[in-house]
């Protein structure tokens, strides 16, 4: 519990009260809300002080796990990491970094489902901070502007780019389509590997977690079979 001083007496709690070392939420891997949990404050700090604050409390986990911070193969670690935190594997939380899309006229007037498949997903589980990763195919069924492929690449990136759980990734890429391209009909289907699922608990490599989000004409069973013939190995 956080103390009025900022201090803690070791036990950490959620808005709901439970402590978050009895709360189950964790290996249910669910998510709390569609939109990633961030406070008001979260950009009030530039990057640079960020990173440094970082780098501090990472030594500091460091030194409790015993490392000796010493050997010149550990001496800068908790300095990468902070960048790698910040300015890489996280960067997706800043609104800032969000792609400028360019979109353009379709006056060829193109009516059927456009698909990119195998799109790279590299993200990390908000429960455990590892890795996630394996691939992305999203659909759209133009209207009045197609979009640039390039950025459809792109916006899975960005909201990969975050502490996350599958599902509102999934949800997250098929909002910012649908508001980006002014239409309902999209197609966003997503398997992954779960590092969470395979390094630690039950340990089980091969498990592989799928998930999907079909809107507008997807919803129907001859477009969605389509596009999942599409997004076929």
């Amino acid at each position: 519990m956080v103390l009025q001083n900022g201090e803690s007496n070791g036990s950490f709690y959620g808005q709901n009260g439970v402590s978050i070392e009895d709360d189950p939420i964790g290996d249910a891997h669910v998510g709390t809300s569609l939109n990633t949990p961030l406070r008001a404050d979260a950009f009030s700090l530039p990057d640079e002080e960020k990173m440094k604050r970082i780098e501090g409390h990472f030594r500091s986990i460091m030194d409790i796990l015993g490392l000796d911070l010493r050997d010149d193969s550990l001496r800068g670690t908790p300095k990468r990491v902070a960048k790698m935190f910040v300015q890489e594997i996280f960067s997706g939380l800043n609104p800032m970094n969000k792609p400028a899309v360019s979109l353009f006229e379709n006056k060829f007037g193109y009516r059927q489902m456009l698909v990119e498949k195998q799109i790279r997903v590299q993200s990390f589980c908000e429960h455990h901070f590892l890795p996630i990763y394996g691939k992305a195919h999203v659909a759209y069924i133009p209207k009045g502007q197609v979009i640039g492929l390039s950025k459809l690449n792109r916006i899975v990136d960005f909201f990969a780019r975050r502490p996350q759980v599958q599902e509102r990734l999934t949800m997250q890429i098929a909002d910012e389509l649908s508001r980006v391209l002014q239409t309902e009909d999209v197609a966003v289907y997503v398997e992954a590997y779960h590092m969470c699922v395979q390094a630690r608990g039950v340990e089980h490599q091969e498990s592989m977690t799928i998930t999907a989000e079909y809107r507008g004409a997807f919803l129907t069973d001859s477009v969605k079979n389509e596009f999942l013939q599409a997004i076929k190995p």
